[in-house]
C-alpha cells in the first residue's frame, strides 16, 4: 500500500511539474535563449502601474503580475519605461515583446497586437464628493464638462452615452493628457465629472478619502490585457497559460485583494476579448 502511495505522488508530482513546464516550453525560441521579455510600461496609472513616491520603484498590479508571469514561465521581464504613444509603436516594431501597462483590449488594436485578457473593467464617472448635491443621478451629467485621457477609448464612450442619454443637452468632453490631469481639473473646477477606469476608482479613493465619488455603473465592459505581437502566437498561448496558472494556484487572487480589485477579476485567461 505505501508503495501504490508512493507512486500515486510521484506520478502528482511529475504531472505538476509537467504543468508548470508547459508555457516555458511554449515559449519563442529568441526568449528561451534570452532568458527575458521586454516590456512596454508606463508607471502613471496607479493602482495599475505608478512610481513609489519613496523609492521611485515601480510598483502596482501589472508590476507584481508581471514579475508572477515572469517566474511561471521561468524568464525575467525587462521593464521599459516609454510613452503611451510610443507603445503600440515599440511593440510593432520589435522593440519591447509585450505591453503591460493597463491597456484596453480593443477589436480596432486587433491588427497591430493580440490581448491577453486578465482584468474586467469600464469607464466609469465620478465627481467630487464636495458637489455629491448637484449629482443625484447619471442625468444630472448633461450639459456638464466631462474629462478624461484623449488617447484612451473613453472620449468615444462619453460620447456614445451622452448620445443616448442626454439628447438635446450633450455632455461637453475636455480632453486631458491623463487621468491623473482629469483628476486635477476636477478639484480645480475646470470640469464637472471626470472619466477613467473603474478598476483604478477604489485605490485613488482611498489614497484621497471624501475628495472623489463614483456616479452611476460603468459605461462600458472591456477588459485589460497583455498586447503581444500578432504573429507570436506560441508567447500569446504561453501568456494565457501561466496566467491560467496563477489563477489555479490563488496568486492571481491574492493580488487583486492587495491592490483592490477583486471586482475586477477574472476566471480565466482570454486572448482578444473585445469584440
Amino acid at each position: 500500500m505505501k508503495r501504490l502511495i508512493a507512486i500515486g505522488l510521484m506520478s502528482l508530482s511529475a504531472t505538476v511539474a509537467a504543468a508548470q513546464d508547459a508555457p516555458k516550453a511554449a515559449l519563442p525560441p529568441e526568449v528561451v535563449k534570452s532568458g527575458t521579455l521586454k516590456v512596454a510600461i508606463v508607471p502613471n496609472y496607479p493602482p495599475m502601474e505608478f512610481k513609489n513616491p519613496e523609492t521611485g520603484q515601480l510598483t502596482g498590479f501589472d508590476v507584481d503580475l508581471g514579475d508572477a508571469l515572469a517566474k511561471k514561465l521561468g524568464i525575467k521581464l525587462a521593464w521599459q519605461e516609454t510613452s503611451f504613444d510610443q507603445m503600440m509603436p515599440a511593440l510593432a516594431t520589435g522593440r519591447v515583446d509585450a505591453i503591460l501597462s493597463g491597456m484596453t483590449d480593443l477589436a480596432t488594436r486587433h491588427d497591430t497586437a493580440t490581448f491577453v485578457d486578465y482584468l474586467r473593467s469600464g469607464p466609469q464617472f465620478f465627481v467630487r464628493k464636495a458637489r455629491e448635491a448637484e449629482f443625484t443621478s447619471m442625468d444630472s451629467l448633461c450639459g456638464k464638462k466631462a474629462g478624461a485621457s484623449r488617447r484612451t477609448s473613453f472620449p468615444r464612450e462619453i460620447a456614445a452615452w451622452s448620445d443616448k442619454n442626454c439628447k438635446d443637452n450633450p455632455v461637453v468632453f475636455v480632453g486631458t493628457e491623463g487621468s491623473a490631469d482629469a483628476r486635477t481639473q476636477l478639484k480645480q473646477g475646470r470640469i464637472d465629472a471626470a472619466v477613467q477606469g473603474n478598476e483604478t476608482l477604489p485605490y485613488v479613493m482611498g489614497l484621497e478619502p471624501n475628495t472623489y465619488m463614483p456616479l452611476g455603473t460603468p459605461i462600458a465592459l472591456q477588459y485589460t490585457g497583455i498586447a503581444l505581437p500578432v504573429k507570436e502566437t506560441s508567447l500569446q498561448q504561453a501568456m494565457a497559460g501561466a496566467l491560467d496558472a496563477l489563477i489555479a494556484d490563488g496568486t492571481y487572487k491574492a493580488l487583486l485583494e492587495k491592490w483592490k480589485l477583486t471586482a475586477n477579476g477574472i476566471d480565466k485567461a482570454l486572448i482578444n476579448g473585445a469584440k
